[in-house]
């Protein structure tokens, strides 16, 4: 991806983090000589050297496992994002040279994919990846909570699928290449919009404030 120094992003600790908060990913992989993406929540484990690994399971059905296996795939997440009118900039006021952008968050991880067609291996997967969205709730989900023969079903129905990253890239676009007071405004204007999205761009664009 075009990806210019100001806005380039190289912490493993802020890119795992990121790809923790967002774990619905694109994966893209090649079908037929074409590109093909799919949407899969991915979990990241890092182990004690640095690597990472990204685990997730398919559709038995879909044809992504058989293809894939052992090719080179990227795995895409995205952060918060958000529009950027030029009315947040002060200098919209001072010179009127100022056009609208949009600000976001990405991360990149590059490697291959190798299928992992195991039970146990599965089952640990899907427990773990509901554990993430589950234990924060009041009354949390278990697969255990589902009857045993239906929970072997659907697990019969699936594939895991597994990504070694090889390598990582992050883009932090948050009006970096904006003065201090332009990104004042920003993060101001963003604060007042609706949503998670501009809330959540609104705190990466002050705390990038914070360390100019």
């Amino acid at each position: 991806m075009y990806l210019p120094k100001h806005f380039e992003e190289t912490r493993p600790v802020v890119l795992h983090a990121a790809m923790a908060a967002h774990p619905l990913a694109t994966l893209v992989t090649v079908q037929n000589g074409l590109p093909c993406a799919d949407e899969i929540p991915f979990l990241l484990a890092t182990g004690s050297d640095g690597s990472a690994t990204l685990q997730a399971h398919v559709a038995r059905a879909n044809p992504l496992w058989q293809r894939a296996a052992g090719t080179p795939v990227l795995v895409v997440f995205r952060g918060p994002q958000a529009y950027i009118t030029p009315s947040w900039y002060p200098a919209k006021a001072e010179h009127g040279k100022v056009v609208p952008t949009w600000n976001y968050v990405i991360v990149q991880a590059l490697g291959t994919l190798r299928v992992i067609d195991d039970a146990e291996w599965l089952r640990a997967q899907v427990e773990a990846l509901t554990r993430s969205r589950e234990d924060a709730r009041a009354a949390p989900w278990q697969v255990s909570d589902a009857p045993a023969d239906y929970a072997a079903q659907m697990l019969r129905a699936i594939v895991g699928i597994e990504v070694t990253v090889e390598s990582l890239n992050g883009k932090w676009k948050v009006s970096q290449n904006r003065n201090e007071a332009d990104r004042a405004g920003v993060a101001l204007g963003l604060s007042h919009e609706p949503g998670d999205q501009a809330t959540g761009m609104a705190e990466l664009v002050a705390e990038s404030l914070s360390k100019a």
